[in-house]
C-alpha cells in the first residue's frame, strides 16, 4: 500500500467546512454526545429487589413500643422489689423512741395520752405503722376533736391535734366536768382557767345524742342573753336543763342568787325583765328565792321548790379542782329544799303588755293571792321551798317543785 502523504492526512483531518464527509463526521459526532446526555435521565434504571417484611411498618413499630414498655415496667418492678425489701428490713427506718414522734396542737391533751396510743409502735418501721387506725384511736381522747397522722422518711411521725373548744361546764354525777357545744364531756383543764356557767341535767349513762339536744338549748339561750351587747351570760352560775320546756337559771346577786324561770323561748325578754325589777322585788319581799318568768300576763315569785331529789356531794378534792378551773362557788353548794309555810306571790306583769291598759304604764304593782289560812311571816333561812298558794290566781299550771340549786347532777 503507497504511503499517503502528510499533507494527506493533514487534508483530510483539518478538511474545510464546505467538504460534505466533514459535515457528516460532526453530525453523527454531536448526535453521539447527546444521546449520552440524555441516557443518564431518560433511561430506565434496574429496580433491584427488596425483601417484603411479614409485618406491615405500623404494627412493628407498635410491638417495638410494646416490648420496651414491658422491658422498662419489668425493670421497675424490680427495682420496686428492692426499694421495698430494703425499707423493710433497713434499720433506719425504725422508730427509736418517742423523740421520733412530732405533736402538734397539744394544750389540754397531755403527750402521755398521744404515748398510750403510740408506744406499742416504737421501735417499729415507720412504714408498716397504721396511720388510720391510730388516727381513729386519737380521736377517742375526748378532748380531741380531730386528729392526723403522717409518716415522714425515714424515721418520723408528725401527730397534728385540734382540740375541743369547751363552752360550760357540766355536772355530772359527783364530778364536775367540762363540755364543748356538742356536748362532748371533757376532763377539767389545768392549764387554763374558764369563767363558764354549770349544766344540771346531765346523767353519766346517757348517750352523747341526749347530751347533744340539750346543748343546742344552752347554746340558744347563751345566744340570746349575750345578743346586743349585754353579755347577761357571765351573771349565770347555774343553767338547769333537766326540763327542756322550763329552762331555769341561776342568777348572782351580792344579795344572794335568784332561780329564774325563763321556760323555752324569749329568754332575753324575759330575764330582762328579771334584772329590770330585781331590786324592786327585793325591796317588797323580804326573801327572794325564785321567780317565774314563764306566764304571759303574771309572774310568781318564790314557786313551790319542794319535791326535789336531792344531789351528790362532792368531795373537798373535786370541790378545789372545779374551783381552780373557774367554777362559781355558788355552782359548787348542795341545796336541800325546806318546806315553808308562805304562799307564793303573784305579781301582774307591766301594763304596757296588757291590751286593756295603756302602754305609757308600766309600774309593777304587787299582788297578794289570797289564802284561806294566813301564814305567818317566815323567818330568813338558809334555804326557802315556800308551799303552793291555794289562791285562784296562781296559773292552772304552777311552777315544777324545784329547790335552789336544783339538777345539780
Amino acid at each position: 500500500m503507497a504511503r499517503r502523504s502528510d499533507s494527506t492526512i493533514q487534508e483530510e483531518l483539518y478538511s474545510t467546512p464546505d467538504d460534505p464527509a466533514r459535515d457528516d463526521l460532526d453530525d453523527a459526532r454531536l448526535l453521539d454526545l447527546d444521546v449520552e446526555k440524555e441516557s443518564l435521565f431518560l433511561r430506565a434504571q434496574k429496580r433491584v429487589p427488596a425483601r417484603r417484611s411479614p409485618l406491615p411498618k405500623k404494627t412493628a413499630t407498635r410491638l417495638l413500643w410494646a416490648v420496651l414498655a414491658i422491658v422498662v415496667a419489668a425493670l421497675a418492678a424490680v427495682g420496686a422489689h428492692l426499694l421495698y425489701h430494703y425499707g423493710e428490713h433497713s434499720s433506719r427506718f425504725g422508730l427509736e423512741s418517742s423523740d421520733d414522734i412530732e405533736t402538734v396542737g397539744l394544750s389540754n391533751v397531755t403527750r402521755g395520752q398521744v404515748r398510750e396510743v403510740m408506744g406499742g409502735d416504737i421501735g417499729r418501721n415507720v412504714f408498716f405503722i397504721p396511720l388510720d387506725q391510730r388516727q381513729k384511736q386519737l380521736e377517742q381522747i375526748p378532748w380531741v376533736e380531730s386528729a392526723s397522722v403522717m409518716r415522714f422518711a425515714p424515721n418520723r411521725i408528725k401527730i397534728e391535734i385540734h382540740e375541743r373548744t369547751p363552752v360550760a361546764f357540766a355536772r355530772v354525777g359527783s364530778k364536775v366536768l367540762l363540755t364543748d357545744a356538742g356536748g362532748t364531756l371533757m376532763d377539767l383543764s389545768t392549764k387554763k382557767k374558764y369563767s363558764f356557767p354549770v349544766i344540771i341535767g346531765m346523767n353519766p349513762g346517757e348517750p352523747l345524742s341526749t347530751r347533744s339536744a340539750r346543748m343546742k338549748i344552752y347554746n340558744e339561750l347563751v345566744r340570746e342573753l349575750d345578743s346586743g351587747g349585754g353579755n347577761y351570760s357571765k351573771d349565770l352560775s347555774e343553767v338547769d336543763l333537766t326540763d327542756p320546756e322550763d329552762v331555769k337559771v341561776l342568777a348572782n346577786n351580792p344579795e344572794g342568787e335568784v332561780l329564774v324561770h325563763l321556760g323555752s323561748s324569749d329568754y332575753l325578754d324575759r330575764f330582762k325583765i328579771y334584772v329590770a325589777h330585781l331590786r324592786e322585788w327585793r325591796q317588797q319581799f323580804q326573801k327572794l328565792e325564785s321567780v317565774d318568768l314563764r306566764y304571759d300576763r303574771q309572774i310568781i315569785v318564790n314557786p313551790d321548790m319542794r319535791g326535789v331529789e336531792r344531789q351528790p356531794a362532792l368531795s373537798k378534792a373535786a370541790v378545789r379542782v372545779a374551783m381552780s378551773a373557774g367554777v362559781k362557788p355558788a355552782a359548787l353548794v348542795t341545796h336541800e329544799p325546806v318546806k315553808s309555810q308562805a304562799p307564793p306571790v303573784t305579781v301582774t306583769k307591766p301594763a304596757s303588755k296588757l291590751a286593756s291598759k295603756p302602754p305609757q304604764k308600766t309600774r309593777w304593782h304587787k299582788r297578794w293571792a289570797p289564802a284561806k289560812h294566813a301564814a305567818p311571816k317566815p323567818k330568813p333561812r338558809a334555804t326557802v321551798a315556800p308551799s303552793v298558794s291555794k289562791s285562784p290566781s296562781v296559773p292552772q299550771k304552777p311552777s315544777p317543785a324545784i329547790a335552789k340549786g336544783q339538777g345539780t347532777q
